[in-house]
């Protein structure tokens, strides 16, 4: 299955420490051997059974794949191949996200990245849905989460604003949906934990590895544990760990009978609130002064204070046919008027391929969902002197 095709998790959470560097120490081998000075991307087959691997391709250029691992580690890749480009070593380039770092750091990450593409295939009749090696999505998005589970589920909301999550109700259980990679496969996946599969049987039918099987299953334990109960019982445990697990309020309401609004009322009473953290690229191991934002509730503090004024702008989400970068542009040349004002300004979006989630566009970059719940969350921290909706397209 093509990069491009894929979920991608970062960092890695499936290969040994031993294949790891097994296949950084060749990759930096391969490209020592081209003389490639700046960017360059390589990527492999490898063997989950033995240690065989294949070199597929090497690239000397930046793809899309680039831009989410320059956006995933917030290691600004493109600005420091340029820099090399021109013949700055790395030990003189700063790294101008953390401003404190130079280019030398290679990232650590405290959080968990899940990029999932979109493909809108139900709009042409007669189109496979089979995923392969050809590229057929039209977008991607990237979700932030301290758990695996918390940026899956996050992720997909963001593929589709009319989805809640890793919801077991979309699909019908197929053996055959489940052996061939499709676009809604994952959700065939949910169905058929719901109805009882093992970790095991679905490993043999997807070869989806164990790991996040198993993770998957989590989500789904937690969902037919809330289904057993009514809203009113709702402890604050059950609705902490749900939200630790990645669950919206919308997706809760529905395992609980209820409305969203309810829902938040009663997280709002229980004082669940999530923390705001920054994505720093060193594991908070060096200070850094980033504005990468991404929201948690799997932490105990906020990394950073409320207490000046901005104007926030609600970005244009996943890339889709009829809505793509001219909605950037819009959201991109309204920050940058409020930036001639002098207002300080907060972006929410949450597409890596786009300039408006560049970490110089705007003062507070929020790597979030654009629903309901999310944007509330986020006004309610920031207390904004406005709110801008009206660059974004459809979503906002």
């Amino acid at each position: 299955i093509h990069t491009g095709e894929s979920i991608v998790v970062a960092p890695s959470q499936t290969l040994s420490n031993r294949e790891y560097n097994m296949l950084r120490t060749t990759a930096i081998n391969v490209i020592k051997h081209f003389g490639v000075v700046g960017e360059c991307n390589i990527q492999y087959a490898l063997n989950p059974y033995s240690e065989d691997y294949y070199i597929i391709e090497v690239n000397a250029r930046l793809s899309r794949s680039s831009a989410l691992a320059s956006k995933a580690t917030g290691y600004p890749l493109a600005y420091v191949a340029a820099k090399l480009s021109l013949g700055v070593p790395l030990p003189h380039i700063n790294n101008s996200v953390t401003g404190v770092t130079t280019a030398c750091f290679e990232p650590s990450l405290d959080y968990c990245v899940v990029k999932i593409p979109r493909w809108d295939l139900h709009k042409f009749s007669r189109v496979s849905t089979k995923i392969g090696s050809s590229m057929k999505s039209v977008g991607e998005v990237m979700a932030i989460g301290r758990k695996f589970e918390e940026a899956f589920q996050k992720a997909l909301r963001m593929v589709d604003e009319n989805v809640n999550g890793f919801d077991p109700y979309l699909k019908e259980v197929d053996d055959e949906e489940l052996k061939e990679p499709t676009d809604k496969r994952m959700f065939v996946v949910a169905a058929a934990l719901k109805s009882g599969y093992t970790v095991d049987k679905l490993y043999d039918l997807t070869k989806i590895d164990r790991w996040f099987l198993q993770k998957m299953m989590n989500i789904i334990g937690c969902y037919k544990n809330m289904e057993d109960i009514k809203q009113l019982d709702l402890s604050p445990d059950t609705l902490l760990k749900a939200k630790q697990l990645g669950f919206s309020d919308k997706q809760i309401a529905s395992a609980v009978a209820s409305t969203e609004l309810a829902v938040r009322k009663q997280r709002e009473e229980y004082n669940i609130l999530p923390y705001v953290k920054q994505i720093d690229t060193v594991a908070a191991e060096w200070p850094a002064t980033t504005n990468y934002l991404y929201l948690t509730y799997n932490a105990q503090s906020h990394d950073l204070t409320f207490n000046e004024e901005h104007t926030m702008v609600i970005g244009s989400g996943v890339y889709r046919i009829g809505s793509s970068v001219e909605f950037d542009w819009c959201a991109v040349g309204c920050l940058r008027e409020l930036r001639r004002l002098n207002r300080k300004t907060i972006m929410v979006n949450y597409n890596p391929e786009t300039v408006s989630t560049d970490y110089d566009m705007s003062d507070r970059l929020y790597f979030e969902e654009i629903s309901f719940e999310v944007v509330m969350d986020i006004y309610n921290l920031e207390n904004p002197s406005g709110i801008i909706l009206s660059m974004g397209g459809q979503l906002p």
